[in-house]
């Protein structure tokens, strides 16, 4: 895959203008967008900088962020608190997902969006209101894991990090889920499913490998 060097604020800018003139697969009214990525590659500030490109273009956005839908902990612990299999396979309820984040969005939904269902910190459901969102909005929903579960993305967007980079920039309490990652790797392809790959080892210099249909 040939990747071109980019700044941060053009990628943002150019997945906007393209983001911009999709259509929802489904024909809704509504469009979901995707960043994937380990935590490691920060998709939260991502998702934001593409949230604000959109917001300039007229559009209401809302960001998720899939760590506001992890399971209980008595759930994704069962296995113990540092098993790799069950980060990767059963920490994020991707049931309510579908069901609070993507069902809306269809043709014919509500466009009632709920940001976040499970507090981690408490252990608690949180009390987040839903978020009505304008015919024409945009959810981007970001975090890891998300690409091999036919979630309907009109664009998505694959944050990857090599190995080395990886574990550089994951601190030490968490490098137990590094292999979480080399098995999502291997299994599910993102850098072959993704609409556009971002290398983002070095934070201050990414290389993109171009909107899809410009290669």
């Amino acid at each position: 895959m040939r990747l071109e060097a980019i700044t941060w604020e053009r990628l943002a800018g150019e997945l906007a203008r393209y983001g911009d003139g999709l259509s929802a697969p489904d024909g809704g009214p509504w469009l979901a967008l995707g960043i994937d990525g380990a935590p490691a590659a920060r998709t939260g500030e991502r998702a934001e900088r593409l949230a604000e490109e959109l917001r300039l273009r007229g559009r209401s956005v809302l960001v998720v962020p899939t760590e506001g839908f992890l399971r209980p902990a008595s759930l994704r612990f069962e296995y113990g608190k540092q098993d790799a299999d069950a980060y990767l396979d059963g920490w994020f309820d991707t049931g309510a997902l579908w069901r609070e984040v993507f069902g809306p969005l269809e043709a014919g939904g509500s466009g009632r969006v709920l940001p976040d269902l499970w507090d981690p910190v408490t252990d608690r459901a949180t009390r987040t209101p839903y978020h009505p969102l304008p015919e024409g909005g945009v959810v981007v929903v970001h975090g890891p894991f998300l690409l091999g579960h036919w979630f309907p993305f009109a664009l998505t967007v694959h944050l990857r990090l090599s190995p080395g980079a990886l574990r550089r920039r994951t601190a030490e309490p968490e490098r137990w889920t590094l292999p979480a990652f080399a098995r999502y790797e291997d299994e599910v392809a993102p850098m072959e499913r993704a609409d556009v790959v971002v290398r983002a080892d070095d934070p201050a210099h990414p290389a993109w490998s171009g909107l899809p249909g410009s290669g």
